[in-house]
Parts: C-alpha cells; sequence; structure tokens
C-alpha cells in the first residue's frame, strides 16, 4: 500500500448524497480481484453514455458530458468532494480500489459508509469527514473557483485552502499510523514476521505430532 503523508491537487465536486458502491464501480467489473486497472470504470454507468463491459476499449467509448468527471476542468483530480452516505450499499472493495487507480488519494463529505470507510484506510485512501456547512463552502468554493485545489497534510491533520486558512480534521491515531506507513492488513502482519517465525518454529517443536512428525 502506498504511505499517505500529504497530498496537494485538483478538487472534483460530486454534488450527490448517498452514492452507494455500484455506483463507484458497476458489478460487472467485479470479477478480477487484481486491485488495478478499474479506474477506466470509475462511475462507469455515469461517465459513458453506453454500457461498459470488462475487457472493452473504454478509450472508443462516447463518454457523457454532463458528467462531472468529463468535464475538462477537473481532469486530473487526486480530491473528491462528496455528499452525506458516501460509499453506501454492498461492501465492495473494488470501490476504493476505483478511486485509487484513477488517482483520488483524498475523499472529503459529512459521512461514509461504514465499510467504505474502513477499506479506504486499508487502499491508501483518506477519508475526510466534515461539518456539512464547511463541505457546503467547499462545494461553493470549487463552483466559483476554476482550478480549486487543496493541500491535505495527514501529519497536521489540516486541509490547506488557496486562501491560506486551513480546516483541521480528526482521524484516528492508529489509522493514521497506517496511513503515513503503508501498511495495509497483510503489512502489518510482516512486521512481526520474525516473531511468527518464531512461534511457529517452538509449537513445531513442542507439538511435532500436530505437524506429522513421528517422535
Amino acid at each position: 500500500m502506498r504511505k499517505f503523508t500529504k497530498q496537494s491537487g485538483l478538487v472534483m465536486p460530486l454534488d450527490r448524497a448517498n452514492v452507494d458502491t455500484d455506483f463507484i464501480i458497476p458489478k460487472q467489473f467485479l470479477k478480477s480481484i487484481k486491485r488495478s486497472g478499474f479506474g477506466v470504470n470509475l462511475f462507469d454507468e455515469h461517465r459513458y453514455l453506453d454500457k461498459g463491459e470488462p475487457g472493452r476499449d473504454n478509450s472508443q467509448r462516447p463518454l457523457n458530458p454532463d458528467f462531472v468527471m468529463n468535464q475538462p476542468r477537473y481532469k486530473g483530480a487526486s480530491v473528491l468532494l462528496a455528499r452525506e452516505n458516501f460509499g453506501c450499499g454492498s461492501s465492495r472493495e473494488h470501490a476504493p480500489w476505483a478511486l485509487d487507480d484513477y488517482g483520488f488519494r483524498v475523499i472529503i463529505a459529512p459521512s461514509y459508509a461504514d465499510i467504505f470507510f474502513n477499506n479506504c484506510f486499508k487502499n491508501g485512501i483518506l477519508p475526510i469527514v466534515l461539518e456539512r456547512k464547511i463541505v457546503d463552502s467547499l462545494f461553493a468554493a470549487v463552483e466559483a473557483e476554476e482550478g480549486f485545489e487543496l493541500t491535505v497534510d495527514l501529519e497536521e491533520q489540516k486541509i490547506a485552502l488557496p486562501s491560506g486558512e486551513s480546516i483541521a480534521f480528526e482521524v484516528d491515531s492508529f489509522r493514521k499510523y497506517c496511513l503515513m506507513n503503508g501498511l495495509d492488513d497483510i503489512g502489518l502482519t510482516l512486521k512481526d514476521a520474525d516473531k511468527i517465525k518464531h512461534f511457529e518454529q517452538n509449537w513445531r517443536a513442542a507439538s511435532p505430532w500436530y505437524f506429522g512428525v513421528q517422535g
């Protein structure tokens, strides 16, 4: 998992509450578990005018000009601004995979579905919770200023605005540690690889019959 310390980037607004995981990555793309290659199908049913299928050449598909992602002013955005209950619906981990593969490292919203929220941290994405009135003000600022960017500093737990002002945010200390060190569940386990190996060796010596070894 990539480390997250600080991210400066263009903000893309998705002005819609209750965005579910099928909206983020439709069910037909869940066949692969490679964690990569999903970015081209992020928000597929709204991003394109036709139906997407796995293995298709997306470069030849007609884009929906009314969908925010296809507006030139938001090309290359790495900060996603969203509304309440983002990531609801089924618990597919492909949703954060698709967001990360596209290039989003930060999501800002008033609230999230619990499983999606946890999955973001496990896949190198920082989901920030801010009060609704602050999120409203950010939506207004993004609309008013083309090229609106934010700098998110995880260590300081602050969001720097173009005006020079900053917004503080809360994050669980353990999740912060994992993100800043690039540790997912497997990475955390491997930190104790020597201890695990030592335990296994002692267990095998003390209980050889368990491993089919005759005394």
